[in-house]
């Protein structure tokens, strides 16, 4: 996984229309990218619907707030519709930036060991840093954490 202080590595994936979307886009704002395995299940829904909730306060501060995960785009419009989701969800079925942000991991689960996205949210800063890291989140509280991190730090 990428540490504070790294250059975060660009990429360009769909967004949910399908039109490319990358990471220099963004240049001279905040940007609270999340990785999440899954669009519809229960802790991909309630990461989603957090950050959602919190949405306006990211844009008052000026952060972009992007989702990844391996779905595809028509997936992310059906879960972005069907929730409400104001933000920005990119495609990566190729797993290109998923793998970049080293978040693509073995996960146990049941004792089983499998590789999948680990959830984790990155702050890079307007230069393109990545200024702060969150392994392995917690998707109720992942989108409060990192709002006060960004108040705490404008």
């Amino acid at each position: 996984m990428l540490e504070v202080g790294a250059k975060a590595p660009d990429f360009t994936l769909p967004d949910t229309d399908g039109t490319p979307v990358s990471l220099t886009d963004f240049a001279g704002k905040t940007v609270v990218l999340y990785f999440y395995p899954r669009d519809n299940t229960p802790g991909c829904t309630r990461q989603a619907c957090a950050f959602a909730g919190v949405f306006e306060e990211f844009k008052q501060i000026g952060a972009v707030v992007i989702g990844i995960s391996k779905d595809s785009a028509a997936s992310h419009k059906k879960f972005a519709e069907r929730h409400s989701l104001p933000f920005i969800l990119l495609s990566d079925p190729g797993l290109s930036a998923i793998q970049a942000y080293g978040v693509w991991q073995e996960k146990k689960l049941y004792g089983k060991a499998s590789m999948g996205v680990v959830r984790s949210t990155f702050v890079i800063d307007k230069n393109g840093v990545i200024e702060k890291v969150m392994p392995k989140v917690k998707p109720d509280i992942n989108a409060a954490e990192v709002l006060a991190y960004l108040n705490r730090t404008e």
